[in-house]
């Protein structure tokens, strides 16, 4: 900090150096006092003034600077103070006004690209803030260069995270935890979950070995660094199946109480998904750790739409059926277009076995947004069937324009209209598919699958009149197909004989069918189902068994006759009652009363039943 030394004065003199120490020292409590006094003695002293916004800022109190800012503004002009104030506002989370009041410079100094920076990270602007860095890094040679690699690998791994974007490989060198971390962060945005894995696992002995160095880190300082690296590794490990373990490591995580509430947040959502409908009294417990303060500026749009969507899921889970439609209301305003929340209400709905309600919703919602509303058909198909209305679940899924052609629906429509006896509709359907890969795909093996399976269908259901356009399509793709040629003739024996009869001059002669097989070597075989029998030789003696051969002939048992009861009386008719259990039978009159048995334990502790017969 420099004084004005126009704004002389013994007294302002000892002041501006008091001033000039405690800023090298970074007491900057005492040289705000010191500041405040100067300003005492000299009103609107613009070097003053800026030193009580810098000391300000460094005590973090950040609205009290921007009110000097803005009562003094015409004294300290727009330029001077142009960063104070952006960091200002972008500490207090008013990321628009930082943004406006950096762009409303004509030219940036290299800590308001940094803050530039910073600024479009938040506010999800990546490719503006990518070509930032880019731009700092190249023209930029300071000790501060390490740091704006880092926060460039991490608009990377943003890129690849939330836009599903490939960036080109910028050739950063993962030299740091920090680095290898972000790295891993990219690979997973990619789909390469094994690879993320062991970068994630290169961080973490990165991060062991750069505070190894330091005598004053602990082991739990340690661990709470390392907390997001084991969170992330937890994150894959879901993704790949393996719960439990992942479900360990996050609550592992939790139990570290880490600082940062932004990884509290979404390692008790990813808790919260892995518990589903089980253990709600736990999720109930980690879902607060999602309403911490401040959680809303620490994590992306996504993140916080996907813990939101999980509370109106939970309270599904635990019958709060009022809170859930609640949430998904405020979640529908909020995202209009989304399908989630309007698939949460249908599943609350389905809850509480109101079906006709929640195909209202569905259609409602189809109706408004048709660009999303692929899935949303799908569920109302699933719900049309879970009912019984196989037809109208047909209908739904040939409207939807993104599925219509994929190999999955044509086969499900089949199948289900095959179910119906709806075959005119089933044929329809391969029609349609069929004309739709003629004209984009002709000739792929898609196409002709199609084709083929069109003909068979049609021959199996005695179609073969519709079925011979297939069929030749299949043959002349191939002529060496004797089945399909087969099927044709066939086909066309029905409609033209004169047609059958020329083209079944493309069969293969006889000759050329025969094979040299030798039968008997072909029965004995291990795939023959039939062994034949060989003749039994006569002889007094039995012959050996084969290896692998049963007895030629088996001995006949005779087959022994019932016993009859010792009163059975040929004469008399049996009792048509005979083979009901006896207390059902019409004439059972109950047991009779006779002597009471003997009952154990009921004499003189001690005394043996015999005894007490006696008595």
């Amino acid at each position: 900090m420099q004084r004005n030394m126009s704004s002389g004065g013994g007294s302002v003199a000892s002041l501006w150096t008091e001033v000039n120490r405690c800023g090298q020292n970074g007491d900057f409590t005492r040289a705000l006092k010191a500041v405040n006094k100067i300003l005492h003695e000299v009103k609107e002293d613009v070097t003053a003034l800026h030193c009580k916004i810098v000391c300000l800022v460094q005590n973090c109190s950040f609205k009290e600077a921007l009110n000097v800012m803005n009562t003094y503004s015409k004294v300290l002009g727009s330029e001077l103070i142009v960063f104070e104030k952006a960091y200002c506002e972008y500490r207090l989370n008013r990321v628009e006004s930082a943004l406006k009041t950096i762009e409303s410079v004509s030219e940036q100094t290299d800590k308001l690209k940094e803050l530039y920076g910073q600024v479009l990270y938040r506010m999800e602007r990546y490719d503006e803030c990518k070509a930032v860095y880019t731009d700092l890094i190249r023209n930029s040679q300071d000790e501060y260069e390490e740091e704006r690699k880092t926060n460039l690998s991490a608009v990377v791994a943003a890129m690849s995270t939330w836009e599903k974007a490939s960036p080109d490989d910028l050739g950063l060198s993962e030299t740091t935890y920090e680095l290898s971390y972000n790295a891993a962060c990219t690979l997973i945005g990619r789909g390469q979950l094994t690879e993320a894995l062991n970068k994630l696992q290169e961080a973490e002995e990165l991060c062991r070995v750069f505070f190894s160095e330091d005598s004053d880190i602990t082991e739990e300082d340690v661990e709470s660094e390392l907390a997001v690296i084991h969170s992330q590794m937890a994150y894959i490990m879901q993704l790949q199946g393996r719960t439990e373990e992942a479900l360990q490591l996050y609550n592992q995580v939790i139990k570290l109480k880490p600082s940062d509430v932004g990884l509290l947040a979404v390692t008790a959502n990813n808790i919260i998904t892995i518990n589903k409908d089980q253990n709600v009294f736990d999720s109930k417990k980690k879902v607060k750790l999602t309403n911490a303060d401040g959680v809303e500026y620490k994590l992306a749009k996504k993140q916080l739409q996907a813990i939101e969507f999980n509370k109106a899921l939970l309270a599904m889970y635990t019958n709060q059926a009022d809170q859930c439609r609640k949430l998904t209301s405020g979640l529908q305003s909020q995202n209009p277009g989304h399908p989630r929340p309007v698939l949460i209400q249908v599943a609350q709905l389905c809850r509480e076995k109101q079906h006709s309600k929640a195909i209202e919703l569905l259609q409602r919602f189809s109706d408004q947004h048709p660009d999303s509303a692929s899935g949303i058909k799908l569920t109302m198909a699933q719900l049309y069937l879970t009912q019984g209305h196989v037809t109208k679940a047909c209908d739904i899924l040939r409207s939807i324009e993104d599925f219509k052609h994929k190999q999955g629906m044509i086969s499900a429509l089949v199948s289900m209209y095959s179910h119906e006896e709806d075959i005119d509709s089933a044929i329809d359907v391969f029609s349609q598919a069929i004309q739709y890969y003629q004209s984009e795909q002709p000739g792929s093996s898609v196409h002709l699958a199609l084709v083929r399976e069109a003909a068979d269908f049609k021959l199996k259901y005695g179609r073969k009149k519709e079925a011979i356009s297939d069929l030749e399509q299949l043959w002349k793709q191939n002529t060496n197909d004797i089945h399909t040629l087969a099927q044709l003739i066939s086909a066309y024996s029905l409609v033209d004989q004169d047609k059958a009869k020329s083209l079944s001059k493309h069969l293969p002669s006889p000759e050329s069918m025969s094979f040299n097989v030798d039968v008997d070597e072909l029965e004995n075989s291990h795939g023959a189902n039939y062994v034949r029998k060989k003749a039994a030789k006569v002889t007094g003696e039995n012959p050996p068994k084969e290896q692998g051969q049963g007895d030629v002939k088996k001995k006949k048992k005779k087959k022994k006759k019932g016993k009859l009861p010792k009163n059975y009386d040929p004469t008399a008719n049996p009792d048509p009652e005979r083979w009901l259990p006896m207390r059902e039978r019409t004439y059972y009159r109950g047991r009779k009363k006779g002597k009471k048995k003997e009952q154990v334990g009921k004499g003189t502790q001690g005394a043996t039943s015999g005894a007490a017969s006696d008595l």
